[in-house]
């Protein structure tokens, strides 16, 4: 079992809320926009397929080794969900690694969501036993580096399936 579980994180404006099935309609709606996936590929899921792989997420990693901690984005002044943060965290010979991952609804860019987001998630995982936080991020996607900086996290000389890896040693 994991010592590490997803707990509600909040920021100034965002509640990051551990997923749950039940997100699956209003995130389809929030990721329905084709243009999310120029640079990770695929196509929008329907409300079915998102709730058949958010159960697979809430269910957990099959391997004991790696832990899946994911979040929906709250924006509080609008009670509405926003987008999705993620982290799934794996051992190291120097401690626990967290790749993390964001996306934010169309609808909502440009308006730093991403970046509070991010800097939450890194903030507590910073608390937690995690020593180093990684990004993958396309060398093209200048939105995803500004967020990785603002985090705290930068690029790196490694490459991982055609993006560029960022890294920020957070442990103790």
């Amino acid at each position: 079992m994991s010592a590490f579980a997803a707990h509600a994180i909040s920021t100034a404006r965002l509640d990051l809320l551990p997923l749950l099935v039940e997100h699956a309609e209003e995130m389809a709606t929030v990721l329905s926009d084709p243009a999310l996936h120029t640079f990770i590929g695929g196509t929008p899921d329907t409300p079915e397929a998102l709730r058949s792989r958010y159960q697979r997420m809430t269910a957990g990693s099959p391997d004991p080794a790696v832990t899946w901690l994911n979040w929906v984005i709250r924006l509080r002044d609008e009670a509405c969900l926003t987008g999705t943060v993620q982290a799934t965290i794996t051992s190291s010979s120097h401690g626990p690694v967290a790749e993390i991952a964001w996306v934010v609804g169309t609808a909502w860019q440009g308006r730093g969501i991403a970046t509070e987001a991010a800097r939450g998630l890194v903030e507590w995982l910073s608390r937690q036993r995690v020593q180093t936080v990684i990004a993958h991020i396309h060398p093209e996607h200048q939105a995803s580096a500004a967020v990785a900086t603002a985090a705290g996290l930068t690029p790196t000389d490694e490459w991982h399936e055609g993006e560029i890896r960022w890294s920020r040693s957070i442990g103790r």
